[in-house]
């Protein structure tokens, strides 16, 4: 079974046509639940979550990486499939990720994205975003695992710690620390629908920042930190 965590606060406008995806799979529903952990939204995110979802939590944990923390901590899943409120799947996304777990090796699990909001603009930065996750991919120095379009194996997830409390690249860290117990692969065909209206808030600048330069930094103090992971038995 397969289990599907999503963080959420104040998505009523886009929390629905996201579950409405998740439950337009050609994966059986029996073979899958939807999991949807709430920052306490002041909208009406919960009651439409609840119409749809299999259950609604509130979080517990910090940011957006502890609200998938919280989501696994309920799911019944042993493979954990991470998306975010505002993104739309394919029909055919959960089947695909089954399909990949078939390998007893790969442990996580990550693809690109297309553009929610389409456009040139948009088209084209993630085209370009896809070619380095690749080029990274396949110099095995890096995994850009953005939770956004992941899944891992849940005993895997649990072992190394969950996620940790950062300001930024959690789910990039994540990736650090597991990729010494099994394969991460990238996907080129589980792709999903991600919106960018963060980068447009926040800018290119920051966004840059969060989503190139701290991973950099991230890379260099974390192989230090991680270390010592794999010399306890979680």
């Amino acid at each position: 079974m397969m289990s599907v965590v999503i963080p959420t606060y104040n998505e009523e406008k886009n929390i629905e046509k996201c579950l409405k995806s998740l439950l337009n799979q050609t994966l059986p529903k029996r073979e899958y639940e939807i999991i949807v952990v709430d920052g306490e939204s002041k909208d009406n995110t919960v009651k439409i979550a609840k119409r749809y979802a299999d259950k609604v939590i509130n979080q517990k944990s910090k940011g957006v990486g502890g609200a998938r923390n919280d989501g696994v901590g309920v799911s019944n899943g042993d493979i954990i499939a991470t998306t975010d409120a505002d993104c739309i799947v394919p029909m055919n996304w959960l089947e695909r990720v089954k399909s990949n777990f078939e390998d007893r090796s790969i442990v996580m699990l990550y693809g690109p994205f297309k553009p929610l909001e389409d456009c040139l603009k948009n088209r084209v930065l993630l085209k370009i975003s896809e070619v380095i996750m690749y080029t990274l991919y396949k110099s095995h120095i890096f995994y850009a695992t953005l939770g956004a379009n992941c899944a891992i194996r849940k005993e895997v997830f649990i072992s190394v710690g969950k996620y940790k409390e950062l300001p930024a690249a959690d789910d990039y860290e994540l990736a650090i620390r597991i990729k010494r117990l099994g394969k991460i692969k990238y996907d080129k065909s589980l792709h999903l629908k991600f919106s960018l209206r963060r980068m447009k808030k926040i800018g290119i600048i920051q966004t840059v920042y969060e989503c190139v330069l701290y991973p950099i930094k991230l890379i260099f103090h974390a192989d230090i930190k991680c270390k010592n992971y794999n010399k306890f038995d979680y």
